[in-house]
């Protein structure tokens, strides 16, 4: 049976992945409208004719690669399970008699590191193509050195997520999912105050804007939007990237503005500060509690979701599957898919709202800087340093775009 399910797997994953291949490499979509060829939101304008084709190509793989990627983790997982691999690496934990704590935790080392070696090529392949095409600037051992880092700091909220929700299951076979979602309330937020002052200078070294001129400029700013801040925070991706970026991050005392050193260093003083007025608008607008309501709201679904498949699929797939119950640590894969699964097919409602923030994001922009020229420039200089598509197709729009295309901004912001 296995083997049969395997070879289905693998027939499903090949014409699935031909299927991506010829939407996204021979499709007709995409393009630029006839209304705005000519116009400041058309790439041949402000794109060189190799900068277009560069573009085009790149867009063209990382596509493809976005839609092969999670279903190939989804047949890894499978795999893992009906060849017997999950129970195997229960069987093998040496520390049967020791709290359930350290077993999840040799069991999670075993299963993270099998994912870790198994997807490293498709993870190398990504950076290496990032390299080729003048996007990512970083030496093989630090991006070696970030890899390891998300390692690990994976593997430990995972141990304390799995540890504690495998706790739940076998005290509240029908109820743990409840339990869960209220535990994981909290601790999810906890992560994101910590995560400005623990988690991000594990890879990068973050520090006050040094331009302290600009920094005044942006703190007026933030004062005419009502925003309490006293530093706007500067990060070094030089060495690594030579895409633009800036972000607000945190919550509560730990939230922060952060400007990448290559926007400092590619972008006028106008276009930092429309992008600054950009994340003051998510601010402003109050995003990031419209996130956590709708995380809470998603993950109250997903788990609830997930209560109800798993146990049906495990009563009838269970023994080809090689699960002999849903409270064994050795299911964890089959949560592990099930919950990707779910997160790749609402992706599309998630970016469709994010999309809508970003809009109202501009839209504020524009309105506390008053400079149109400057946001039409950012967005430009945007798109040609990080070689991005202005107007993918459709259905690459919904999976993969959390931001309006550049079409759509570039167009907005110069009406």
């Amino acid at each position: 049976m296995a083997k049969k399910w395997g070879i289905r797997a693998l027939l499903v994953f090949g014409v699935y992945a031909l299927v991506m291949y010829v939407y996204i490499f021979h499709s007709n979509s995409g393009g630029i409208p006839g209304a705005l060829k000519g116009t400041v939101a058309d790439p041949s304008v402000f794109m060189s004719e190799r900068e277009l084709y560069l573009s085009e190509e790149y867009s063209k793989i990382k596509n493809f690669l976005f839609f092969v990627a999670t279903p190939f983790e989804w047949l890894v997982y499978l795999f893992i399970l009906i060849t017997g691999l999950s129970q195997a690496f229960e069987r093998w934990i040496p520390l049967r008699k020791k709290r359930a704590f350290v077993q999840n935790a040799v069991y999670l080392f075993l299963l993270s590191l099998l994912m870790f070696i198994v997807l490293f090529p498709l993870d190398y392949y990504r950076y290496s193509l990032s390299k080729s095409y003048g996007i990512s600037t970083q030496m093989f051992n630090s991006w070696m050195r970030d890899n390891v880092i998300d390692f690990w700091v994976n593997f430990g909220t995972t141990v304390v997520i799995v540890t504690v929700l495998y706790w739940l299951i076998n005290k509240s076979p029908k109820k743990w999912w409840l339990s869960a979602w209220l535990l994981m309330i909290p601790f999810s937020i906890f992560l994101m105050f910590i995560q400005p002052v623990l988690i991000d200078p594990l890879y990068n070294d973050f520090y006050p804007l040094t331009n302290k001129e600009l920094e005044t400029k942006i703190l007026t700013l933030a004062e005419q939007a009502n925003i309490p801040t006293e530093h706007v925070y500067e990060v070094n991706m030089a060495e690594k990237t030579n895409a633009l970026n800036a972000y607000v991050t945190g919550i509560g005392s730990n939230s922060r503005i952060v400007l990448w050193d290559t926007t400092l260093n590619r972008l006028s003083e106008n276009e930092i500060l429309f992008i600054m007025a950009h994340e003051m608008g998510h601010y402003v607008e109050k995003h990031i509690y419209f996130g956590i309501a709708g995380y809470i709201i998603t993950s109250f679904l997903g788990l609830w979701i997930i209560s109800k498949l798993m146990p049906r699929i495990i009563a009838r797939f269970g023994r080809g599957l090689k699960i002999e119950r849903m409270n064994a640590i050795h299911s964890l894969p089959l949560l592990l898919l099930i919950s990707s699964f779910l997160l790749f097919v609402s992706s599309p409602l998630s970016n469709y709202i994010s999309r809508y923030q970003e809009t109202r994001a501009d839209e504020y922009a524009l309105e506390l800087v008053a400079d149109p020229e400057a946001a039409v420039s950012t967005f430009q200089e945007l798109t040609r340093v990080g070689l991005n598509e202005v107007n993918p197709p459709l259905l690459v729009k919904w999976f993969r775009y959390a931001h309006p295309t550049m079409l759509e901004r570039i167009n907005n912001v110069a009406k």
